[in-house]
């Protein structure tokens, strides 16, 4: 079958946003960002967001929808993007999700069934936030203490799972593992994802931070300081923001670079993980042309 809608997915600075425009201009359509960062108006150097001839060019949803004061959650997003995508595919247009904020893209992907009890979005994102600062694993051992017959059947890397099985034990006091849960499909899909190596990304990744610093990154955190933004505010969390405030607060600047490009790799290598879980992604060339063509020719197959 034909694919209902595109995701393009992958690590930080491995080309998912010139892939998704080119990809757009192409088929006809738009774009939907799944950044959790792209959301926050004000914050747009460190977030690499497209230029404004990149969004004259295409139309994208869901970037700068919210203050750099607000909170937003996956459930957030989810909210927002159905819709769209519900009114893309009623004019015959395939809907593009570009992003590497793999909660937000498997909230549209997927409905959670949770054999009969009632979904907790507080102890979903409890968990969410905990995976992105302290990494799966620490997930997967919440769950083994208190579900470690599921941890039989779940895959530690298989974050959706594990969260919605620690969601289930935290809304109703039984186990996953003693439930009737599954994973519903919402539509069908053609997920890829830039075919880069490690190196080449880490490339990528330092030429990034070094342009965002150029640019200046320093004086857009210093603007949102002075606008009442500190490291309460959700949106300073994001890597690039977080450290360059630490270096403004603490008046020193010497390491910036060093450790943005680290936190970055770091996240990276996450998003890699995530990525590979998710149930028939494609590798296409990391040459924006030569994937275009490709993506394409899947298309016209399906």
């Amino acid at each position: 079958m034909r694919p209902e809608i595109i995701i393009i997915c992958g690590p930080t600075a491995s080309g998912k946003s010139a892939l998704s425009i080119e990809l757009a201009k192409r088929l006809d359509t738009e774009i939907i960002s799944a950044d959790s960062l792209a959301i926050y108006k004000g914050l747009d150097i460190g977030t690499a967001k497209p230029s404004k001839d990149e969004l004259c060019a295409v139309k994208h949803h869901l970037i700068d929808v919210c203050e750099p004061t607000d909170n937003f959650s996956v459930s957030d997003f989810e909210s927002l993007a159905l819709p769209i995508i519900e009114d893309l595919l009623s004019r015959g247009k395939i809907p593009i999700i570009c992003g590497g904020t793999g909660f937000y893209i498997n909230s549209i992907l997927y409905k959670l069934s949770y054999g009969g009890s009632a979904s907790n979005l507080e102890v979903r994102e409890k968990f969410y936030k905990m995976a992105e600062e302290l990494g799966a694993q620490s997930v997967y051992d919440e769950l083994l203490k208190v579900d470690p017959k599921s941890c039989e059947k779940i895959h530690q890397n298989d974050l959706v799972r594990v969260i919605r099985a620690l969601e289930i034990y935290y809304s109703t006091g039984k186990k996953k593992s003693e439930q009737n849960d599954k994973l519903c499909p919402r539509y069908t899909y053609l997920a890829v994802t830039p075919d880069i190596d490690r190196q080449a990304l880490y490339n990528r990744i330092d030429y990034r931070v070094d342009k965002m610093i150029e640019s200046g990154l320093l004086e857009e955190v210093k603007g949102l300081i002075d606008g009442g933004i500190d490291l309460n505010c959700q949106c300073m969390q994001g890597i690039g923001y977080k450290e360059t405030y630490d270096a403004i607060v603490n008046d020193s600047y010497g390491d910036l670079a060093y450790q943005i490009k680290l936190n970055s790799r770091h996240y990276a290598k996450r998003q890699v993980t995530f990525f590979k879980k998710l149930d028939g992604i494609i590798k296409v060339p990391k040459d924006t042309n030569l994937a275009v063509e490709m993506i394409l020719n899947i298309i016209d197959k399906e």
